[in-house]
């Protein structure tokens, strides 16, 4: 199949009832899909993302049955056993184990997406087989993300793109060869809506692995938005990304970061879920635009610690203005130095005393 070439401009793509794309604010995403230990605290991980102003909330569904095909595979994760010293151990368990705790009955994610509706909030999902993508589609989603590392699943990107949601593509450990295939074949599918996530590897990220620069190079790339996940402490590397041009950013949240379970360690309490997502609305708001644009309050400020050019020892018509002594002098509110480099030449047109400040009606050819 021919694919068509990717459009010339940085597409904005609509998720619901939000853009993502440039000129657009950044999409905040709290992703809740590996923290939430059934119904009732997905219910409250949701409340708490539409509190504190974000756009939308991620989940996973997955039936670990079908993923897992060695249920005793170990999987190494940290968790935080004090909060003041920030003592971590290294625990490892199955992953069908992990898998299994975030597992809803199909009633019960009707039963959240509907509560994400209520709360205008989108709500994205993680999809891990074609059934996972039908109940997507049942549930009203807004997009669909294809894990990092089911990027080479063309089977599943083909079946996600062909329902025409925005698909989110994680790129944890995958070459930018293998990001372009997995662009092609979801565009194969005449869809378009695309996000690319830069998603470093670890739980937590490694900080040698997490390689933001690669954020502007997605850009260029592929034209589409770009995004990031964020799987360290804090949200330093968030506000970094977002500096280096991420149209979205995914944070994972949990109701306590000292939960015995993988992720809780580096997402946000509810303490602090509402001061991340103003702090990345700061940012945006400071870094502007890519043009120089004067508000009235810095021409103000400008003009009062700029100069103008002033006579101190005052001057005699017919003088030679480039022979009269001449001071430059705060506020510049009469002629500018710069200007006054062009006007040395004229003459002062009439007598004027000492400390005068100098304007164009003084001169005359």
């Amino acid at each position: 199949m021919e694919i068509a070439s990717p459009p010339n401009e940085s597409s904005a793509i609509h998720i619901g009832s939000r853009i993502v794309g440039e000129q657009h604010p950044c999409c905040i995403v709290f992703e809740a899909g590996a923290t939430h230990t059934g119904l009732e605290s997905a219910i409250q991980l949701v409340d708490l993302a539409a509190s504190t102003g974000a756009d939308a909330i991620k989940f996973q569904i997955l039936d670990p049955d079908r993923l897992v095909a060695d249920k005793a595979m170990l999987f190494t994760y940290d968790i935080l056993l004090d909060r003041t010293s920030g003592e971590t151990e290294s625990v490892s368990e199955p992953l069908y184990d992990i898998l299994c705790r975030r597992v809803l009955s199909v009633d019960e994610w009707h039963t959240l997406k509907a509560r994400c509706d209520e709360l205008n909030l989108a709500f994205f999902a993680t999809a891990l087989s074609d059934e996972d993508i039908a109940l997507l589609e049942k549930l009203g989603c807004h997009s669909i993300k294809i894990a990092s590392g089911d990027v080479n699943h063309f089977p599943l990107i083909r079946r996600a793109a062909r329902t025409g949601m925005c698909i989110q593509l994680d790129t944890g450990n995958a070459t930018i060869g293998e990001i372009e295939a997995a662009v092609d074949v979801t565009r194969s599918q005449g869809n378009e809506n695309i996000i690319i996530h830069q998603c470093p590897s670890g739980y937590p990220a490694r900080l040698e692995s997490i390689n933001l620069n690669i954020i502007p190079t997605l850009r260029r790339m592929f034209r589409y938005p770009v995004a990031y996940s964020d799987h360290s402490p804090g949200w330093d590397m968030d506000v970094a990304a977002v500096a280096l041009g991420a149209n979205l950013v995914e944070k994972t949240i949990t109701l306590d970061r000292t939960t015995r379970g993988c992720e809780h360690m580096f997402s946000l309490e509810p303490d602090t879920m509402a001061q991340f997502v103003t702090t990345i609305r700061q940012i945006e708001t400071a870094l502007g635009t890519p043009r120089r644009i004067l508000h009235d309050q810095e021409r103000q400020r400008r003009t009062a610690v700029r100069r103008a050019v002033h006579l101190p020892q005052g001057a005699s018509q017919g003088q030679r203005l480039g022979d009269v002594p001449v001071d430059f002098r705060r506020p510049g509110t009469g002629i500018a130095p710069d200007l006054y480099e062009t006007l040395v030449d004229l003459r002062i047109a009439r007598d004027v005393g000492p400390d005068h400040k100098l304007r164009l009606s003084d001169l005359t050819e």
